[in-house]
């Protein structure tokens, strides 16, 4: 591989970091059901509701004062709902993280994803702060990272399998595929609640707290013009 500035590369360390680190919380912790360590039945169930409070993000103890919960913003970065949560998450970020951090470098691409991620999250809080609801999810780093890849890649060669087309692979520029993407987001958001479900609100302060960061970082920088080749799945981060 070969970097932008055509010197040798040893690749996307830090998205291939974050995907294995987010795998691998998953699988030894107690939502996978992999460990036998947290029983079955009811005491995995508790066991589980108990990870998500410790790790994940509960706005009400977010703005009630306490000092553990200002951390919880970086910790639901890494802690996912079920199997399908992950996989869907994971996906985009191997599809579009890998160009990103390259574009980025690996120390500004990983403060950029930790940063977009933390403030998603504090923005979806902050809009629902008296919620006992936890929000666990990469989600709002990732639609951050989908963000920036829209401003620096606009014309990038997006692989898509869309559903009301019978799942045929189509390629349409990124620029396509990610506005419809935040377009989605958008509408399921009007419809959302602040119960149980997909915090659409997140992905949509991520998108576009990640868009202004490119367009503000590499504004006068010049543009990649590059034909990329990447697959984007169904499934929502």
């Amino acid at each position: 591989m070969i970097n932008w500035r055509g010197v040798a590369a040893q690749g996307p360390v830090v998205t291939y970091g974050l995907i294995g680190a987010c795998c691998l919380l998953f699988v030894t912790g107690p939502v996978s059901g992999l460990n036998p360590a947290y029983g079955t039945g009811d005491a995995l169930l508790a066991a589980q509701n108990t990870y998500f409070e410790r790790w994940g993000v509960v706005p009400a103890d977010l703005f009630g004062g306490a000092p553990r919960a200002a951390l919880t913003p970086l910790t639901a970065l890494f802690v996912h709902g079920s199997w399908l949560h992950l996989l869907g998450n994971m996906l985009f970020l191997y599809v579009f993280g890998a160009m990103t951090e390259e574009r980025m470098g690996r120390v500004q691409f990983s403060l950029f994803y930790l940063g977009c991620g933390y403030l998603a999250l504090l923005g979806y809080a902050a809009a629902n702060a008296e919620s006992e609801q936890t929000l666990v999810g990469a989600s709002g780093a990732i639609s951050g990272v989908l963000g920036a890849f829209l401003y620096l890649f606009p014309r990038a060669r997006v692989t898509s399998l869309f559903p009301f087309l019978f799942f045929l692979p189509l390629r349409f520029p990124a620029w396509i595929v990610l506005l419809f993407w935040f377009a989605l987001q958008w509408l399921a958001a009007r419809g959302a609640g602040s119960g149980p479900g997909v915090a659409y609100l997140a992905h949509l302060l991520g998108f576009a707290i990640g868009f202004l960061f490119a367009w503000g970082r590499f504004r006068g920088a010049a543009r990649v013009r590059i034909s990329a080749s990447a697959t984007e799945g169904d499934s929502q981060p």
